[in-house]
């Protein structure tokens, strides 16, 4: 099913409806319009629509018999328009054309043109609405309205810089609710609670019936159990808006910002029950019910908002994918349902299911905490379509996510090979689904996150974030975040690396957690978040100690683990960020490494001294490895590769290196483990699966060769008969006689004349496989 699209291009900015303040509404006496419009805006804002398009429909009328006498009733005739847009698109394009107008009849009116930038902000064109707000700047360079929308704009595109555009928006309109609740409501995404409650409570100072306002101050109180505080903005909600759906779904997109996924969906149905019009509470009810595995539920309420917002990119985006994902198969398996492309399915549930089943068991046990079952698992082979269900635009850096019980990430091949660890992924996102459960959803990010990095590390050799020198050098140069302020690296990223650098520093104090306080001390945390803590009172409830106390014991130990390798980067400053004596002795010992092998190894081996704990495939034991292969030193080659491979979860080469070298020298388990580790890289590949398989039977680990031949079988190869028949022989000398008959049967069916299957199916019968 396509979605036409009729007009003006994309964006997506989830807009709390408010109309454009009196300073820009000002008009002539010249404006016969001008009352009735601000009379039926006002009807809009108190949620009583049928009265706000009775009066919208009346001047829409007139202006369609009368026409207009000025650039001001353009621009108001535009206005009614869009009062009745709900389910409209027709009027939205009458009120773009009448705005037009308006420009063009009077262009040193501002006015509509900063409606014009609004009108294509909600209706999701970025590169029109930025083009109408910058026309306005050049004219005015410091118009608010102006710079609030050019923030907007660049919120959507993931600008950086939304926040000080907004900050200069408000430097020219420092009293303007609208500016004040847009800065505040940023500030709340970004968890800074305490500065959000000050510009609410400014703007409402400004106009105490600004519901923005209302809405971010009892966001933030309900998100921090302040209820005097939320039953306060209620009330005045209530009396600005008597059925406030506005309120209670912003109620609900800050709960999202929470990952409480199940309260957005309470929140958005009650916003709904008070205004079943109203189209962005049903987008958010619709959103968060395919997050909980409502799909039916889920796709019927975004069908019901596009229907009443057709420019709505989000729910475009989100039915198109739905629609390809009727396509998709479902392989039911024990606790977990794998939701993937069909070509996709069979070959990932043979090992995710089995991998996922054991993290189940692990992670139930440390936090004592069962998720709710079936746990959904779906794939994307395109990242594209991972990003529409994540958040329901393109352009999402994530691999993998989980609302819960429901997780979604990039199947392996929708990356280059070597980008990414599918096991790793899954295991991190199936750990949020016990951690924020055992936390009621209330487990800050950071911590989180650093627990399912740490729960990576535990899984398998090589899983997981590492030491690498970037985060090193950072962390020596005070560029990383404290433990107290942990949560700024993931809401509120100083440079582009600080997010991945929070991750491992995240998992590192997870870490400090266990070795000093044992390990009952962060399924401890959890339950204390659960109970209502902020992160100051479950540290001194668990740890006994205040948030200067885990800073300063936390870097102590930091520097302690990683003195060796902090001294080696020393340079001439504290900020240094050459590398010191370790990248010297690097650069050294790779200058020499083809022309004198022997001299680059002892130079290589005292740069691994330097840096023992470093990971990745560009460090000195994958160039020690290098060179012990010419010199045919095979175990110094092994000890090296085992030190990438134990570090790096991506290293496929080095992984595919020590299977050969172990296969070699007849260490076939060594073999089988470094195969194993490339399939949660790359399992694409037919002769990985082969030389597996064969390494599996030769070891008499039958269970793994059976595997293996079902996964060459899913991968589709040229010779399919073939194929079908080494998993019946590999069925039989497992034991299942039984159903390597059946194998072969099934295949002389559709191959009868197939001779080695004929054959085999006489050595069956002789081995009493017959029933």
């Amino acid at each position: 099913m396509t979605r036409p699209w009729s007009i003006v291009g994309l964006l997506g900015v989830a807009l709390i409806w408010s109309p454009i303040p009196a300073r820009a509404q000002a008009t002539s006496a010249s404006d016969r319009y001008a009352t009735d419009v601000n009379d039926a805006e006002a009807a809009a804002l108190r949620g009583n629509r049928a009265d706000a398009e009775i009066r919208a429909r009346r001047i829409a009328s007139l202006y369609e018999q009368q026409g207009a006498r000025s650039s001001a009733e353009h621009s108001s005739a535009g206005r009614a328009y869009l009062l009745l847009s709900n389910g409209n698109a027709g009027a939205v394009r009458s009120a773009l054309s009448a705005f037009d107008r308006a420009v063009a009849a009077d262009s040193g009116n501002l006015d509509p043109q900063r409606r014009i930038g609004f009108l294509f902000l909600e209706k999701y064109n970025a590169p029109e609405a930025r083009a109408s707000f910058e026309l306005v700047l050049r004219r005015a360079g410091s118009d608010a309205d102006a710079l609030l929308g050019l923030a907007q704009v660049e919120e959507f595109e993931g600008k950086d810089s939304a926040l000080s555009t907004a900050r200069r928006a408000l430097t020219a309109a420092p009293a303007s609710p609208r500016i004040l609740s847009y800065v505040a409501r940023l500030h709340l995404d970004a968890e800074a609670f305490d500065s959000a409650n000050t510009l609410a409570e400014r703007a409402i100072r400004a106009d105490s019936t600004h519901l923005d306002a209302w809405a971010v101050l009892g966001a933030s109180a309900w998100l921090n159990g302040d209820s005097s505080t939320f039953a306060r903005a209620l009330r005045a909600a209530r009396a600005v808006q008597p059925r406030p759906a506005v309120f209670y779904t912003a109620l609900a997109e800050a709960a999202v910002r929470q990952r409480r996924y199940a309260d957005a969906v309470r929140l958005a149905g009650e916003a709904v029950q008070l205004d079943s019009g109203y189209a962005h509470a049903l987008g958010v009810l619709g959103t968060n019910q395919l997050r909980l595995g409502d799909m039916a539920g889920g796709r019927a309420s975004v069908e019901r908002a596009f229907a009443l917002d057709p420019f709505n990119l989000w729910h475009k985006n989100t039915l198109d994918l739905l629609d390809k994902m009727r396509t998709f198969r479902t392989i039911r398996q024990g606790r977990f349902e794998v939701v993937a492309p069909a070509d996709d399915a069979e070959l990932l549930a043979l090992y995710i299911v089995p991998l996922l089943e054991r993290a189940y068991d692990s992670l139930s046990v440390r936090y004592n905490y069962r998720a709710p079952t079936p746990v959904r698992l779906e794939f994307f082979r395109q990242h594209a379509d991972f990003s529409v269900r994540t958040v329901g635009l393109l352009g999402l850096g994530a691999l993998g996510v989980s609302f819960g019980s429901v997780l979604a990430m990039d199947t392996p091949n929708a990356r280059d090979r070597g980008s990414f660890n599918w096991g790793s992924t899954a295991w991190h996102e199936l750990t949020h689904a016990f951690t924020l459960g055992a936390s009621a959803h209330r487990v800050p990010r950071w911590l989180s996150e650093g627990l399912s990095v740490l729960e990576e590390r535990r899984a398998n050799i090589g899983w997981g974030a590492r030491t690498t020198l970037p985060w090193m050098l950072a962390y020596r140069a005070g560029r990383v975040q404290k433990a107290s302020t942990l949560n700024d690296g993931f809401m509120r990223p100083r440079y582009p690396e600080e997010t991945s650098f929070s991750y491992y520093q995240a998992s590192l104090f997870c870490e400090w957690v266990e070795v000093s306080k044992g390990a009952q001390a962060l399924p401890a945390m959890l339950t204390a978040y659960r109970d209502g803590a902020d992160t100051p009172t479950a540290m001194q409830r668990v740890l006994g100690l205040s948030m200067a106390q885990v800073d300063a014991q936390f870097d102590a130990w930091l520097k302690r683990r990683f003195a060796v390798e902090l001294a080696s980067l020393a340079g001439p400053g504290g900020a240094d960020s050459t590398g010191g004596a370790f990248a010297l002795t690097m650069r050294a010992g790779l200058e020499m490494l083809e022309a004198k092998p022997d001299s680059a190894r002892a130079v290589l081996e005292r740069a691994r001294r330097m840096f023992p704990s470093y990971a990745g495939d560009d460090g000195p034991a994958w160039y020690l490895a290098r060179v012990a292969l010419q010199v045919r030193d095979t175990s110094l080659a092994l000890t090296m590769l085992e030190q990438v491979t134990g570090r790096d979860e991506t290293a496929f080469n080095a992984n595919k290196l020590e299977a050969e070298l172990r296969e070699r020298r007849g260490d076939l388990a060594g073999a089988s483990a470094a195969l194993e580790r490339m399939l949660w890289i790359w399992p694409y590949s037919t002769g990985d699966h082969e030389a597996l398989a064969l390494i599996a039977a030769r070891s008499g680990d039958h269970a793994r060769a059976i595997r293996e031949r079902r996964a060459i079988i899913a991968l589709r190869p040229p010779d399919l008969p073939e194929a079908r028949l080494e998993l019946a022989r590999a069925l039989a000398a497992g034991g299942d006689v039984a159903a390597a008959r059946r194998e072969v049967l099934s295949l002389l069916e559709e191959a009868p004349s197939f001779e080695a299957a004929q054959a085999l199916l006489l050595e069956l019968r002789k081995r009493g496989g017959l029933r």
